[in-house]
């Protein structure tokens, strides 16, 4: 009997991210030599301490059995206390829930917030996964663009614009991912201003706000008469290099927490009760290795400014945050190079990989079809060996 697949399966679409580092994974195992500027992932090791954290847990004994669904509640009293102390949050330990990774907390909200034909407005570009959560709750993804012109950003009359009587959510991110752009107090505060008068529920994932060159991280919900109605997403991925220990967490009103729980319960349970006791030690320890990092990132950051910006045809605006850069490759679209044309920044993306031999992500999976992400975790090394490989390539195309 041919088994069937559902059409929920079916209409989903593959992340890009992961397609494109399958896709360099695959050159590699031929034997070709590809630099990965692809995955959002830091290139640092987790801190030592938070490793010792994780490894004193483990002599204990005492963490073995499963732990509560939302997270142990030592730990959603020391997020709680971050989000005061660092955000100027009020979430009580009650309203924490603990995931495995920001993106299964994406998914607790959406499948615990949103019903068949619901709107989400989406700033974009937008996190690869945000559409496909909204659609696998039978949401439908309103889709709101900032330009370049405007680092990226959208604004408070385009929110309001596409604001219908459909509306349930908001979600964007700051710093974004895939443009690092940052969004102030002041365009936060004119957002507020629009959904005052709403019931809308607003989604800010925060996850690379220690990732920051702006000068500040303004986190949506500390903004007046805003906590009631937003759920801050967070985890430690990014900002403490803990992506493979898949831990993310939400600060929400009581009802959407609860709710998260309750799914969390019959979908995985708990998070893993090692990694957990880990990030315990990373969010009530020394930031000092996080804010190392950032340095580290900085620098890179104006390393890959100053060389994407001599390639001709690129068009580059610099980042506020996160690590990556979100240019603008449309000139290159109709150009061609031995019979191959590009048509999209996804053509140039596999172009780029086939002869450059350096993995990038195409811009239409973030809601830009003009642009591509480039990651800079990496090597100043591999960014300096990659980009050039870029511009070589970029400059057969006529």
């Amino acid at each position: 009997m041919e088994q069937q697949l559902s059409d929920r399966i079916l209409n989903m679409a593959e992340s890009a991210t992961l397609a494109m580092a399958a896709k360099a994974r695959e050159f590699k195992a031929k034997g070709i030599d590809v630099i990965s500027l692809s995955l959002g992932e830091p290139d640092f090791k987790t801190p030592k301490h938070i490793q010792e954290g994780a490894i004193e847990a483990i002599n204990s004994e005492k963490y073995f059995a499963y732990p509560p669904v939302n997270g142990y509640a030592d730990l959603r009293e020391a997020i709680s206390e971050k989000f005061q102390k660092e955000n100027g949050l009020t979430y009580s330990a009650d309203q924490i829930v603990v995931s495995n990774g920001a993106k299964q907390s994406l998914a607790n909200i959406f499948l615990s917030t949103i019903n068949p034909g619901d709107e989400v407005i989406v700033l974009a570009p937008y996190w690869v996964t945000y559409t496909a959560l909204v659609e696998l709750a039978e949401g439908t993804p309103v889709i709101v663009s900032g330009g370049i012109e405007n680092d990226f950003k959208a604004t408070a009359e385009q929110i309001k614009a596409a604001i219908t009587p459909k509306t349930k959510a908001l979600i964007f991110s700051s710093p974004c991912n895939p443009t690092g752009s940052v969004f102030t107090k002041e365009e936060l505060e004119a957002i507020a201003d629009v959904l005052r008068p709403t019931d809308i529920l607003v989604i800010s994932d925060e996850i690379y706000e220690h990732i920051n060159f702006s000068g500040g991280h303004t986190s949506f919900g500390a903004i007046d008469g805003m906590i009631d109605r937003t759920v801050t997403v967070n985890g430690v991925a990014k900002g403490f290099a803990m992506t493979g220990w898949r831990v993310g967490y939400i600060g929400a009103p009581t009802k959407v927490a609860k709710a998260c729980s309750k799914i969390q319960g019959q979908l995985t349970s708990a998070n893993c009760s090692i990694a957990q006791r880990a990030t315990y030690t990373a969010l009530t320890t020394s930031l000092e290795p996080t804010q190392k990092m950032t340095e580290e990132y900085g620098r890179r950051r104006e390393l890959v400014y100053g060389l994407l910006s001599d390639i001709p045809g690129f068009k580059v605006n610099m980042p506020q945050g996160a690590f990556y850069f979100f240019p603008d490759v449309s000139s290159f679209f109709g150009k061609s190079y031995e019979g191959t044309t590009i048509s999209n920044a996804s053509d140039f993306c596999l172009f780029m990989l086939e002869n450059a031999h350096v993995s990038l992500v195409t811009g239409a999976a973030f809601g830009d079809p003009n642009c591509l992400r480039l990651s800079y975790a990496a090597s100043e090394d591999d960014l300096r060996t990659a980009i050039a490989s870029i511009k070589e390539w970029a400059a057969k195309l006529s």
